[in-house]
């Protein structure tokens, strides 16, 4: 059975992206979920997908449900379309939008196929995520694991060298009434 893995990039910055795996039998719904899943957004807004091209350009629309607007062509529902039958081009790609009133935009892109599953994932499947995925709700804070990753990677710990701390080397040469750099570097001017 073939797995189709996709990039899902986040429109305003493609440095964040998450890459799934899907089997081309699974539906548009499959992916709708791993996708929500993967930049860790809830599952209570509407949706669609729509086929594209090089040109980002929206095509066929494969939507939750249907919706009261008006469609040039019927949309195919994502529940009942394979995500196999919508590949037309090895390098396919569709947009996928979230959320109608905040409009989350994705560029889904078809980076590989392969003929064989890995028996250790449970498709569909998160593969790579890249980046902090933004906010579904406001801004986010960062905490818990994220932090600490950042603390490790960047060292961001109180004392670091070129830092200094209150009361510390670094600040002896430092206007108390201003708190900057006096004239002469001995705090008088």
């Amino acid at each position: 059975m073939a797995v189709l893995k996709f990039r899902a990039y986040f429109e305003e910055d493609d440095s964040i992206y998450r890459d799934v795996a899907v089997k081309h039998n699974q539906t548009f719904f499959d992916l709708h979920q791993v996708i929500l899943k993967s930049f860790e957004f809830d599952n209570k807004h509407q949706a669609t997908f729509y086929r594209s091209n090089d040109n980002w350009q929206r095509g066929r629309e494969i939507t939750l449900e249907k919706y009261n607007k008006p469609y040039q062509k019927e949309p195919l529902l994502m529940a009942e379309t394979t995500i196999g039958s919508e590949i037309k081009d090895p390098n396919q790609k569709f947009i996928y939008v979230y959320d109608f009133n905040r409009n989350w935009t994705f560029l889904i892109e078809l980076i590989n196929v392969s003929k064989d599953e890995n028996s250790k994932l449970d498709y569909p499947a998160v593969i790579k995520s890249e980046g902090i995925a933004p906010s579904q709700y406001g801004t986010k804070g960062i905490v818990g694991d994220k932090l600490a990753e950042m603390e490790e990677k960047y060292d961001l710990k109180t004392g670091t060298e070129g830092f200094g701390t209150e009361g510390g080397d670094n600040d002896e040469d430092l206007d108390p009434d201003l708190g900057e750099a006096s004239a002469d570097g001995n705090g008088e001017e």
